[in-house]
């Protein structure tokens, strides 16, 4: 495994950072050239980039890695090709009355060297898609990987080396000692996506240096059934989404709000859209596996608390197979009654479990989703459009998917963030130029500009443009 020192780590640092004061603003070209070879480690790599997640996770769907990793950070680079021209073009921004004939302008300037720490969920998607934007802005990079993906970050690692030169984009492999050492460096930008909890760390970390960080958190998202939805298509697309990557997903849906009456009705609808999707899962090269054996077990250990407190658990395996010596695949867990000082209740299931929980009033549920800490994600499922802006004007989320799910994190258009415990910043497409750029507001002044009558010494003249500067304002 191409582990890196502590000490290296530095020299990629000094390297990066003197690579950027020797050309501290790229021009279009090199830019280009940066995001098409990006382009190329992703298109050329795919089998082995697959290949390498499956090892890592003991079985990951290759099709899930195809469309949510490969397929997403190959459109959020050509995106970025195709606009990049005009996102670094000077920005005309208006001038106020008393500063005419003067100009202002706006120019998106590169910030330096940035550090991404990215996940184990997605270990090619979220390093890739924000190196994307940081090379775009005309950043130098240094990435660090999760240590829990081993098999892809030795392979990160490796085709950052064949692509790119160690002073425009490094990968840094190493465990959680090294990612400490990583979050202490005085990077010009740090993002940073993990859980909350790590997060925290993370930014008191940052702030020792003044560092900015871009914390792309998690927490429970809520997916609440309006009574004016469409319960199978709603249920069709809960299973799907919570599902994918066997839960392991910052977006999923975390739990689900339905109402009142309804929660035997929408277990069993949700049981039947399971099946449909996943018939089998022992065997099932559809359906991945629990990253590691911890995790496995913290997932268990919610469910026998739940069990033992009374909830109502429903597993679903349509072909009754026996999971436990099959390696780290869980089965697809329903659970009701679920009291709310229980662990999934609390805490971010981050695994193919959901609880179902009733309410009677569409206050109920929004103060049920405003008691907790904001979410990055919340689904909404119906037609009542007044119920509709209710949710959205009410409740504060990270993003949102009206009548489905995680769709919101797929356009290159909008940004993508937390907000509150689920994180703070935002990227993808512009939003994530902007993110690694400065946004350095330029005045240029006018030979015809009438400033120097406002210097001392001070007299009739100064009262009489005071005065009409005062009105005019």
């Amino acid at each position: 495994m191409l582990q890196v020192r502590q000490d290296v780590l530095g020299e990629r640092f000094g390297l990066q950072r003197a690579a950027f004061e020797k050309q501290p603003f790229p021009d279009l070209g090199v830019r280009k050239d940066r995001l098409k070879r990006l382009l190329a480690l992703t298109e050329r790599h795919e089998a082995d980039i697959c290949a390498a997640i499956n090892a890592d996770f003991g079985s990951r769907s290759t099709h899930e890695t195809r469309l949510a990793e490969l397929f997403v950070v190959r459109a959020g680079i050509r995106h970025a090709l195709s606009h990049l021209k005009g996102w670094m073009r000077e920005r005309r921004v208006a001038t106020t009355l008393p500063f005419l004939p003067g100009k202002n302008r706006l120019v998106p300037q590169p910030l330096g060297v940035v550090g991404i720490v990215s996940p184990w969920n997605y270990p090619f998607q979220l390093a890739v898609a924000p190196v994307t934007a940081a090379l775009a802005a005309g950043n130098r990079v240094l990435v660090k990987p999760s240590e829990l993906t081993p098999a892809f970050s030795e392979l990160l690692a490796g085709l950052a080396v064949e692509h790119f030169s160690p002073d425009e984009l490094s990968v840094i492999t190493g465990d959680a000692e090294m990612g400490k050492a990583f979050v202490s460096m005085p990077f010009d930008h740090l993002l940073f996506t993990g859980s909350t909890a790590v997060g925290r760390q993370v930014a008191i970390a940052a702030a020792a240096n003044l560092t900015p960080v871009t914390l792309e958190l998690g927490g429970k998202s809520p997916a609440i059934f309006d009574p004016s939805c469409d319960l199978d298509a709603a249920t069709a697309s809960v299973a799907y989404g919570k599902l994918l990557n066997a839960g392991q997903t910052c977006i999923a849906p975390d739990y689900l709000l339905v109402p009142k009456g309804q929660a035997g009705t929408v277990t069993a609808k949700l049981a039947a859209a399971v099946a449909r999707l996943y018939p089998t899962l022992r065997d099932n090269p559809d359906y991945t596996a629990i990253i590691s054996d911890r995790h496995f077990q913290r997932l268990r250990a919610m469910i026998a608390e739940a069990r033992d407190a009374g909830a109502a658990i429903t597993e679903i395996n349509p072909a009754g197979e026996d999971l436990d010596t099959t390696g780290r695949k869980f089965v697809p867990t329903l659970v009701g009654n679920a009291s709310p000082d229980l662990r999934l209740m609390r805490e971010e299931i981050f695994g193919p479990v959901l609880p179902i929980v009733e309410y009677a009033t569409v206050d109920e549920a929004i103060s049920h989703v405003n008691q907790a800490d904001r979410p990055l994600a919340l689904y909404w499922f119906g037609n009542d459009s007044a119920n509709r802006q209710r949710i959205l004007r009410e409740t504060v989320a990270g993003g949102v998917t009206v009548n489905d799910c995680m769709l919101h994190l797929v356009q290159e258009y909008q940004p993508f963030g937390g907000v509150g415990a689920s994180g703070m910043g935002a990227y993808h497409g512009e939003w994530g130029f902007r993110t690694f750029s400065k946004e350095k507001p330029v005045f240029l002044q006018s030979r015809l500009s009438a400033g120097a009558l406002l210097r001392p010494p001070y007299g009739k003249t100064f009262e009489r443009l005071f005065g009409l500067l005062r009105h005019i304002t």
